[in-house]
């Protein structure tokens, strides 16, 4: 079973920038989809960014053209890059990775952006 390791988080200003990786156990080239999620204190968990194994990406309106996703699958590791970062951003961030049947979590990294 693979796992997924998150990393990078930690505290802000407005308007500056995070990279957050992911490291997985073992392979993530069966993992058609690597994605991240976030999750506010008394908010639902909203997706952020996920990529395919074309590398096709996509993002919600409120994240697109500030956050960058990528991967690697010969590192096992998928990264997101967020620049301009707002208060709105801070959250857990979470790294999820779907294979056939099957999808993985990791344990979150906490993003506050504050003054």
């Amino acid at each position: 079973q693979v796992q997924l390791v998150e990393s990078g988080g930690g505290l802000v200003q407005p308007g500056g920038s995070l990279r957050l990786s992911c490291a997985a156990s073992g392979s993530i080239s069966n993992m058609t989809l690597m994605g991240w999620y976030r999750q506010a204190p008394g908010k639902q968990r909203e997706l952020v960014a996920f990529i395919n194994n074309a590398g096709h990406t996509y993002y919600p309106d409120s994240v697109k053209g500030r956050f960058t996703i990528s991967r690697d699958n010969a590192k096992n590791t998928v990264w997101l890059q967020m620049s301009s970062l707002k208060p709105e951003d801070t959250a857990v961030y979470y790294c999820n990775g779907v294979e056939p049947g099957r999808d993985y979590w990791g344990q979150g990294t906490q993003v506050t952006v504050s003054s």
